[in-house]
């Protein structure tokens, strides 16, 4: 089989019985990525303790994926750790996000409605519900050394990760990130699976895809969002995230609608509420689109009272969005925007004294 990659501080650590946990999601890297580093743990006598851990992402989740993490968990004879966001899993998360969203721009404490879903550029799905719980729960474990944290990252999955190094310490200096499959290309991944006599994640094999993580992903393709539409197990959740789509007016892939994938899997009113939110999401984003870059949220928001003119826009977007939306402000005039303005910078010198 191909050797893993490592460096000289990952070979240090291991030579002193340092932790090592593998994450493992279901998939395929993850996968290998555990077999793999087992076997060069073993030939290289390493003594320190070794876990497998999961972080279970709620409904999202291929009702397969824990099923491989324990079957790969027997077959190697670790310990599987699996760790849950305590406020709920990533669609929970996603639902949450719309409902904060809404109530924010209801009480003019931001400027435009702020998307539901994770993206490429804001993985919120993988910082809190992944790397949060899972860096907690090795702490608590591993109080005051340093673990390995090994993931299945390769670089040829995308531009981001062509860019990764083998391995990289965290910011606070408590783990050693090691990425021991870096140059190993898909069959190598398959090859290795295939030699221990376990079987893959049956989204690829037996569903089609060509990667596997949440039965949505945000980083999925067409044809993956199709596949995973055509299982049974994933019809609830696809209405579920459908529903939120017509609630929020915002699509799940940016311009992609997921309901726009399987629309067979809908009623009538599920189709005429997502075809209504596809027309009001046009007509938010052009209101939206009168609001000049000197008057959107940035950090510290507000910096200043608007001038009339400004307030006059912003309030003509307001309430176009509201009506769109079905949203409730008080906030809709000239004069309950200056007032707004004014309480929210005039709470700023508290803000600042309590912090």
């Amino acid at each position: 089989m191909r050797a893993i990659a490592s460096t000289p501080k990952i070979d240090e650590m291991l030579a002193a019985g340092a932790p090592v946990a593998i994450g493992v999601s279901g998939g395929k890297d993850s996968q290998a990525a555990a077999l793999a580093t087992f076997r060069h743990l073993d030939q290289v006598g390493h003594t320190g303790p070794r876990l497998l851990i999961h972080a279970d992402l709620g409904t999202v989740e291929w009702k397969n994926s824990h099923p491989v993490c324990e079957e790969l968990a027997g077959h190697l004879g670790a310990d599987l750790v699996v760790v849950r966001r305590k406020a709920g899993g990533l669609m929970e998360r996603w639902e949450s996000r719309w409902e904060s969203s809404r109530v924010r721009y209801e009480t003019l404490s931001t400027v435009t409605l702020v998307p539901c879903w994770s993206t490429p550029a804001m993985r919120f799905c993988t910082s809190e519900l992944k790397t949060h719980v899972i860096t907690a729960e090795l702490k608590r474990r591993f109080p005051g050394q340093t673990v390995i944290n090994v993931t299945g990252v390769r670089r040829e999955e995308s531009a981001a990760r062509a860019k990764a190094t083998i391995a990289d310490t965290s910011a606070d200096g408590r783990f050693w990130n090691w990425r021991p499959l870096a140059d190993w290309s898909v069959a190598d991944v398959f090859a290795e699976i295939d030699s221990s006599g376990l079987d893959p994640h049956p989204a690829y094999r037996v569903f089609g895809m060509s990667r596997v993580s949440c039965r949505f992903c945000i980083m999925s393709n067409v044809a993956d969002l199709t596949a995973a539409a055509a299982q049974p197990e994933a019809h609830d959740l696809y209405r579920r995230m459908v529903r939120l789509e017509a609630r929020s007016t915002f699509a799940f892939q940016g311009s992609r609608w997921l309901g726009e994938v399987a629309p067979n899997l809908l009623d009538d009113a599920e189709r005429n509420a997502l075809a209504a939110a596809k027309a009001s999401a046009q007509l938010r984003v052009a209101a939206e689109k009168r609001i000049t870059k000197p008057m959107l949220y940035v950090k510290g928001w507000p910096l200043r009272m608007l001038t009339d003119g400004e307030a006059d826009i912003l309030a003509s977007v307001r309430r176009e969005v509201c009506d769109l939306l079905g949203l409730r402000s008080e906030f809709l005039d000239r004069d309950s925007i200056h007032g707004r303005y004014a309480e929210l910078l005039a709470a700023k010198p508290a803000e600042k004294e309590a912090a």
